[in-house]
Parts: structure tokens; sequence; C-alpha cells
């Protein structure tokens, strides 16, 4: 029955969508998630180190793919930390993240590694004759880990942050390595007996300085490329969960 007492009824407040801001809202399915992926991360790492045979490999740490492994390791800590803070605070709804755009920092320096083993690595091994390629260690720590962050982005992070230039500064990581590893090599360091490169298109004897350069070159406008389509992505999904909500403030593109 209708009231007729004068009173102005009190708005009913909504639950949290389930997808709101494009990112699926259930910090228990994000938890479980974040514990699966750290596990299978922590393997790649062990395992790629060698800790497990009583004589771990610390050249392993000379090499961007344990670096960038060991960067998504600190991550998805940080990420299970802020899921388990926040459900305890705010309950089972919502995402929880520390920073969106350090997601996708922490995304492109993986999926750097999955390109460079892909698409220069691999090409190389089977020249080489190695049928190796594929193992379950270099399957868990070039492939297995940035898919990983990649679906953790995809499901869990708000969209919608990632600014223009973002592609662009996401590729100091990746050149600061490079800074490194040639100032290294240069200076007499070994990443491994006899080898002062850590990948072979950073081989100048070989290749020579302007063979490395186009490979840098090539690598770099590849990478920012893949920056973009995140970006790309970021934006499309942003503005779709803006338009489901009926928020134009969630289609404004931000810059």
């Amino acid at each position: 029955m209708a009231s007729h007492s004068g009173q102005t009824p009190e708005p009913r407040v909504s639950a949290p969508r389930l997808l709101a801001h494009a990112a699926l809202n259930a910090r228990p399915i994000a938890l479980v998630y974040r514990l699966l992926a750290l596990a299978a991360i922590v393997t790649g790492i062990v395992r790629y180190s060698d800790i497990l045979t009583g004589q771990p490999d610390g050249t392993t740490l000379l090499f961007y793919t344990m670096l960038s492994n060991l960067i998504c390791l600190t991550w998805m800590l940080l990420l299970i930390i802020r899921t388990v803070r926040d459900l305890r605070r705010r309950g089972p709804s919502g995402t929880s993240t520390p920073n969106a755009r350090w997601s996708g920092a922490v995304m492109m320096a993986i999926t750097v590694t999955m390109l460079i083993y892909l698409v220069v690595l691999v090409p190389t091994r089977i020249q080489d004759g190695d049928s190796d390629i594929f193992s379950l260690t270099d399957t868990l720590i070039h492939v297995v880990t940035p898919c990983l962050l990649i679906v953790d982005w995809l499901f869990f992070v708000p969209k919608g942050a990632f600014r223009r230039f973002d592609p662009l500064l996401w590729t100091l990581l990746p050149y600061t390595y490079l800074l490194f590893a040639f100032i290294f090599g240069a200076a007499g360091g070994e990443f491994t007996p006899g080898q002062r490169y850590p990948y072979p298109f950073m081989d100048v004897e070989t290749l020579g300085l302007q063979g490395v350069a186009l490979w840098i070159v090539a690598l770099t406008i590849a990478l920012i490329a893949v920056g973009y389509v995140y970006l790309l992505v970021d934006r499309v999904l942003a503005s779709i969960a803006g338009r489901s909500v009926g928020d134009p403030s969630a289609r404004t593109p931000r810059r």
C-alpha cells in the first residue's frame, strides 16, 4: 500500500554490479585465481633457477626472463595482500588492485618476455637443432606467467585507467635492461661462460652494430604496437562498461 505520510522514500542502494568497470567484481574468485597464479609463477622461477637441484644457478638473475618473472611474483603477492585486505574491510564485492596502471606496466614487462621467446629465441633454437624448446620450465616462465598476468588484468582490474603515453613509458624497463646488459658485457661480464650477451639479437660480434640496432628498432616498434593494443582494449572495455550502466563519465577516455 502506498504511503500518504508525505515523506520522500529513501533511494534504494543498488548492489555492486558483477561486471562494473569492465572487471569481475568478486574478490573471492580473484583471490583463488591469484593464489593459483602465484603457485604457477613460483614453480617456474624455482625450476628455472635450479633451486631444487641443490645447485642454484645465480646467473639466471642476469637475464630479463628471470627479472620479469620476479617482478610478476612481487606484483602477484601485492595483489593477493590487497585482495585479502579488501575482503576483510569491504566484503566480497568489488575489485582489488593497488594501481590499474601498474597492472598494465607489469603485464607489458612480462609480455616482452613472451614475445622475445616466441619471435626470437624459439626460431633460433629450432635452427640450432634444439628439440626441447617448449619444456615445462620454458613454458612456465615464457608463456604461462605472461598469460596469467594478462588474464588477471582482463578479468580483475578496472578498465579505463591507461593513458595515451603509457605504452611508451612501458618500454623504459626493457630499455633499462638493455643498457645494463650492454654495459655488463662491455665490462667483461659473462651471462653464460664465454658469452657476453644474454640474447642472440644483442650479439654485436655476429650481427654488427647495425644488425643489433635494426633488431632493437624492430622489436621496439612491435612492443609499442602491442602496448597500444592493450590501451585500445582498455578503452573499448571501459566504454562498453560505461554504456551498460548509463554513466557518460565512464566513456571519457583518459589522456
